[in-house]
């Protein structure tokens, strides 16, 4: 990860310079890097050790770090990872022209590698994203959104960029099909668990700790896994009121909006199908080489149940 963080120094660097300050501001916040880690872990379990997978690592999380700008514009957000956003610090145009920037530079980056399957998993992964991102924005404010095009929106947004990640490394190593779909189908798990997770945290998690406000999907209007199974659970009434919350986008009822989804079973159930999801994730790559980082992708799996971040 320190030469990621090499490669990440010395590709945000750009003779304007508020390009180089919002982009530095939004890399600094640090974060989990976990999809530059996934493609480093995996990496490892196929032993390969050329120094190309700094460069992809560096990309993947210049990709994301994109989706961050331009997300935080598209929801209004004013926190995340305990500091104002970039468009609360630098505004609106700033963020989303860097973001804009981190993409095109991503592009350079992978030109780079001179490998066309690289460039079009990346591609590829860069517009199912954006197409996911469109598909949440059509589901704001809809309480009749069903499970299925809830996880088909997140596999898009979120679970396509850790696939990503993952296919990215058995094709730098040269791997065999079967192997590149065990590497896929390991990263879509874990991007999928990763998310849902997340959306538990939003009912469940506490603000200092996470960095970000309590109850902004609801505030967005987003509806996610938990507010899905407490509707399918819950009374009219507590079925009525959670509708309302997604419909009107407002935060006034949110100690009530997580009452219900806790007495109802909705977060327990959900963490649940997160555990499913990790489950299928360790299953994948069942049969990879037993080594240090093969370990260490089954404990990111699990490890991904406990997180509070």
């Amino acid at each position: 990860m320190r030469e990621v963080d090499k490669v990440i120094a010395a590709r945000l660097s750009s003779s304007v310079p508020l390009v180089s300050q919002v982009a530095q501001y939004i890399i600094s916040a640090g974060g989990k890097r976990l999809r530059p880690a996934l493609l480093l872990l995996l990496s490892g379990a196929l032993e390969y050790k050329d120094a190309q997978r700094f460069n992809l690592a560096a990309v993947v999380e210049f990709i994301h770090t994109a989706t961050l700008l331009h997300d935080d514009v598209v929801d209004e957000s004013t926190l995340r990872r305990g500091r104002p956003t970039a468009n609360e610090n630098f505004g609106n145009p700033a963020s989303v022209l860097v973001g804009d920037f981190l993409y095109s530079r991503a592009f350079q980056m992978m030109v780079d590698t001179n490998n066309m399957r690289v460039m079009h998993i990346l591609a590829e992964a860069t517009n199912i994203i954006a197409e996911g991102e469109v598909q949440q924005l059509m589901n704001t404010h809809d309480a009749s959104l069903t499970e299925a095009a809830y996880l088909n929106v997140i596999r898009s947004k979120t679970a396509k960029l850790f696939e990503a990640s993952a296919r990215l490394a058995a094709v730098l190593a040269g791997s065999p099909e079967h192997v590149e779909k065990a590497c896929a189908d390991y990263g879509q798990a874990l991007g999928t668990a990763f998310q849902v997770i997340d959306d538990v945290l939003d009912y469940d998690g506490d603000a200092a700790e996470m960095g970000k406000n309590l109850g902004d999907d609801l505030r967005e209007g987003k509806v996610t896994l938990p507010l899905i199974i407490a509707m399918q659970r819950g009374t009219a009434e507590q079925c009525a009121l959670i509708k309302n919350a997604i419909e009107v986008g407002e935060t006034d009822n949110l100690p009530a909006v997580i009452e219900i989804v806790k007495t109802t079973g909705a977060l327990d159930a959900t963490r649940q199908a997160a555990a499913a999801q990790a489950q299928l994730a360790i299953d994948a790559i069942a049969n990879l080489t037993n080594n240090a980082y093969t370990r260490g992708l089954l404990q990111l799996a699990a490890s991904l149940l406990d997180r509070r971040i």
